[in-house]
């Protein structure tokens, strides 16, 4: 699959098969998030790879749409090291970029996956922080759930003309 196909028939899958991710894939994956641009090339993400079942149960307790967590085999939780940041506040698009990157990698590897958003939600950002166990310089942006399929979405087109401006508003 090629780039452009890869981005435009990317889609959010929440409904998946048990089938475990083999790790070549998830490494696969977290290299094409850590090759996303970052502000100053700071690159402060940070990654915990989730498969334990128990764990990944106890996220619906406080994140409100995460019951597809139920489903999936692999969450892969996205952080920032604050101590990494160069530009005050950057380790949010930094993190975006890792996230878009990873979730276009998934699709592209015929993986389904979706990002459950975690940053500004203070009762979220607790919940993983005490879950996983992170340290208080480190902030939780989103948990991308990946699996295979048991869904089929097709392409949204969401190109939207009106919504282009050429020099000026």
């Amino acid at each position: 699959m090629d780039a452009m196909e890869a981005i435009l028939t990317r889609r959010s899958i929440r409904k998946y098969k048990t089938t475990p991710i083999p790790e070549s894939m998830i490494l696969e994956l977290l290299d094409a998030a850590m090759n996303a641009p970052s502000s100053g090339n700071a690159q402060p993400w940070h990654f915990v790879i989730v498969t334990e079942r128990k764990i990944l149960d106890e996220i619906p307790a406080f994140h409100p749409y995460s019951d597809p967590i139920r489903e999936a085999p692999l969450a892969i939780v996205v952080c920032a090291n604050l101590h990494l940041e160069k530009n005050k506040g950057a380790w949010v698009q930094d993190c975006s970029a890792a996230i878009e990157n990873l979730l276009i990698a998934a699709n592209a590897k015929g993986l389904g996956a979706v990002w459950l958003g975690v940053y500004p939600y203070e009762e979220r950002v607790t919940g993983v922080r005490k879950l996983l166990c992170l340290p208080d310089h480190v902030i939780t942006l989103g948990i991308i759930l990946v699996g295979y399929p048991a869904e089929k979405k097709p392409p949204a087109n969401r190109f939207k003309m009106e919504r282009v401006h050429r020099d000026k508003w």
